[in-house]
């Protein structure tokens, strides 16, 4: 687990290979769905960019090359990553960006919060429990316990960036609403000037 390859051999230009190909199709299920970045959860994704965020993958992928575990779990985690963003890619690209996002925040403000937190459950723990099943059934082997790690990440990221998430939307609906109450109520005639 902790072997690590050396330079300029053919595992590390495997293992090169592989994270800059699922950290790729990473980038692109995201511009896909949102060319802009206004739909991107990761903030350090979005402050970096299109060209910063591609030459940061590639180094990491030469850097992540030499740890064949890290590797495949960073592969795994992004391959995932992209199939989650394909998903629904079509729609925000449709609907165009911001869009989407008014669309969503508005079914999500429509949702019982408890309702939420449930299916979020559901979709975080049940991939997360097949990559804690690879990791166990892994016999400590080095692709499937990069697998299952790689899962359990996806799984954990998934998580931390909805709640992210929804928790500044309930902070700015929250401010909203303060706003609201201590705007002044009733009508007050407009100064037109001297009488």
């Amino acid at each position: 687990m902790t072997t690590f390859v050396p330079v300029g051999t053919h595992y590390h230009a495997l293992f090169f290979l592989v994270l800059v190909v699922s950290r790729g199709l990473d980038l692109l299920s995201t511009w896909v769905g949102t060319p802009n970045l206004v739909l991107e959860a990761n903030p350090v994704a979005r402050r970096l960019g299109w060209k910063w965020g591609a030459a940061v993958n590639v180094g990491i992928s030469f850097v992540f090359g030499f740890w064949p575990l890290l590797a495949i779990a960073l592969s795994t985690m992004s391959i995932l990553v992209a199939a989650r963003n394909f998903q629904k890619a079509w729609l925000m690209r449709t609907m165009g960006e911001h869009a989407y996002r008014d669309w969503h925040v508005a079914r999500i403000q429509e949702t019982r919060i408890t309702l939420f937190l449930f299916c979020l459950a559901g979709d975080t723990l049940l991939v997360g429990a097949i990559g804690i099943a690879v990791i166990c059934f892994s016999e400590m082997l080095i692709v499937p316990l990069g697998i299952g790690v790689g899962m359990v990440i996806y799984a954990m990221l998934v998580a931390f960036y909805t709640m992210l998430a929804v928790w500044r939307l309930r902070r700015a609906a929250d401010r909203e609403t303060r706003r609201c109450e201590m705007a002044p109520t009733g009508f007050v005639e407009p100064a037109v000037g001297p009488k």
